[in-house]
């Protein structure tokens, strides 16, 4: 299933006036629901199975370990705080508005509930709330940029 049909499903399901939409198929799994004027769409999908060239693993696992050394570092600094992520595919917005503020910034304080940005999927704006209490200490994703399932959006201090 590519991303038009996804995208062709969430119209539909919103369009429909069902309150949610369970899909299951042998490498993806699809929930969508709706109510109150917000859709909420969930998509868990299998990591593709990639076939390496027998002549390459030494050069790819090379690569690899080359590339886990500064990443683990970085994960260890970040390890104490938690991560706010995307739940759907879309555009991430800062604001409610153009003209308007910023829903967060580095050094706000929030709690769970707190709506901390708005992502854009298929002309529905989506208002994503943060599931956590503490103080957001870096923002992960530049305003208007399109971003992906599970996506880290900023991370947080719970202290």
């Amino acid at each position: 299933m590519d991303i038009k049909e996804i995208q062709n499903l969430i119209k539909f399901v919103a369009k429909s006036g069902a309150s949610e939409v369970k899909l299951e198929m042998e490498d993806i799994k699809i929930t969508i629901k709706t109510g109150s004027g917000k859709t909420e769409t969930t998509i868990v999908q299998a990591a593709p199975v990639t076939n390496i060239p027998q002549s390459a693993p030494a050069s790819a696992a090379s690569h690899v370990v080359g590339s886990a050394a500064p990443a683990k570092a970085e994960e260890t600094e970040d390890s104490k705080y938690i991560t706010v992520k995307s739940p759907i595919i879309g555009t991430f917005y800062r604001k409610p508005a153009p003209d308007k503020s910023n829903f967060v910034e580095v050094g706000t304080d929030i709690s769970v509930g707190d709506t901390v940005c708005v992502i854009e999927a298929m002309k529905l704006f989506n208002e994503i709330e943060s599931e956590v209490s503490g103080k957001i200490v870096k923002v992960l994703v530049d305003d208007s940029s399109p971003v992906e399932f599970d996506q880290p959006l900023f991370l947080v201090d719970p202290s």
